[in-house]
């Protein structure tokens, strides 16, 4: 279970953010606070995995919140939460590690593909075996929306075989994943293995009784 602190100078929208994160599954939160300097005694008090920090707060910047989190040496990561459009903020942002930069205002679907892209992210361990593998690891940070595909590949494509694999817990193959997106086999599988080569996807063979196992995909699991 990933636990989340939410750091919102506004009450209402502090509520929002807390029911979409509970919504999530593999997260919850665990604290709500509306400055700097409440959200800095909350993190010596509370175990924290991650921060949904707005930037500005009535006593802070979310930034300044930040450096004085590192500077303690918290490990928590932060998901900024902000209006905040300057670039210049955003390039900070990035220095300071904060792993996501969500604007508002958003969706919940925005908010839960934005943790569920972090879960993935946080999942992984292990050594990687080279660069593609490493890439991956970023690309699942990322998220799929921001992925540069291959020439030849569509990102409405993408976003159709991704749906499928949500709706199919237990996973689907090529064969399968093409009939629910309208795409042949082979095109179908070749979307399965860019989500899987950059980690959004797992791959598991599928026995049957005669012959060679078939090659299933399901979506990366989120850290619970």
């Amino acid at each position: 279970m990933i636990d989340v602190l939410v750091v919102e100078d506004n009450p209402v929208a502090a509520d929002a953010h807390r029911l979409y994160v509970d919504r999530v599954p593999g997260f919850r939160v665990v604290g709500v606070t509306h400055s700097g300097r409440d959200a800095l005694r909350a993190l010596e008090s509370t175990a924290v995995d991650l921060v949904l920090l707005d930037l500005y707060l009535p006593d802070a910047h979310g930034l300044d919140v930040v450096r004085a989190m590192r500077g303690v040496g918290h490990p928590a990561d932060v998901i900024t939460v902000t209006s905040a459009r300057d670039l210049t903020v955003v390039r900070t942002a990035v220095s300071l590690g904060v792993v996501q930069y969500l604007l508002k205002p958003f969706t919940f679907a925005t908010l839960r593909d934005k943790l569920t892209a972090y879960a993935r992210f946080r999942a992984q361990d292990g050594e990687a075996a080279g660069q593609a593998e490493v890439d991956g690891v970023f690309g699942s940070l990322r998220g799929s929306e921001n992925l540069t595909l291959p020439k030849g590949m569509s990102g409405e494509t993408l976003d159709a075989v991704l749906a499928a694999l949500r709706a199919a817990p237990d996973g689907l193959s090529a064969a399968a994943a093409g009939e629910r997106v309208g795409a042949s086999r082979v095109t179908a599988r070749r979307y399965l293995e860019y989500l899987a080569d950059n980690a959004l996807a797992v791959r598991k063979p599928q026995y049957g009784a005669v012959g060679r196992p078939e090659v299933w995909y399901r979506l990366s699991t989120p850290a619970r």
